[in-house]
């Protein structure tokens, strides 16, 4: 994702210093190196072995001390360190599973960016009292995220 794309979406997210962040699709380990300046600790998911050794070595590098790079399915997210204050998925979706939802603390915030190419939206999803409510923010052009896109049906 785009820098300044990348930062709306956390501006959104309200990130504050307490925070356990799961960053779903984290790549090279960028946007984990931005969230591990303003969280307290980051999750950083993702399934591309290549990818996350980078992430690795770069976040070791920078000296991020409070960010745990992990292997696994995006759309699952990462159960084993949950619930989270924040998610942030890293690329578009055609739509946020469940399993993420479930993965918030209440009061946690999730930012997606869910549609394709110029018509995508950034929504901001809030869980309260085990309720998850969203709405849209802001449109938003990023790049696709694999593995959240739906099935294709059949239609008459």
């Amino acid at each position: 994702m785009e820098p300044a794309a990348f930062g709306k979406l956390i501006q959104l997210a309200d990130v504050q210093s307490s925070d356990v962040v799961l960053d779903v699709g984290s790549g090279s380990g960028y946007s984990a190196a931005v969230l591990s300046r303003l969280a307290s600790f980051v999750v950083a998911l993702e399934s591309d072995e290549g990818l996350a050794g980078m992430a690795t070595e770069a976040l070791n590098e920078l000296g991020c001390v409070n960010v745990a790079v992990v292997g696994g399915a995006l759309q699952g997210g990462y159960a084993d360190d949950a619930p989270y204050d924040v998610i942030v998925i890293g690329g578009a979706v055609d739509h946020v599973p469940q399993s993420l939802l479930d993965q918030l603390r209440n009061g946690g915030r999730l930012v997606a960016v869910i549609g394709e190419g110029n018509a995508a939206q950034a929504h901001l999803f809030v869980k309260d009292d085990g309720i998850v409510s969203s709405r849209p923010a802001f449109n938003l052009a990023v790049r696709p995220l694999p593995g959240f896109q739906k099935e294709p049906v059949f239609v008459f």
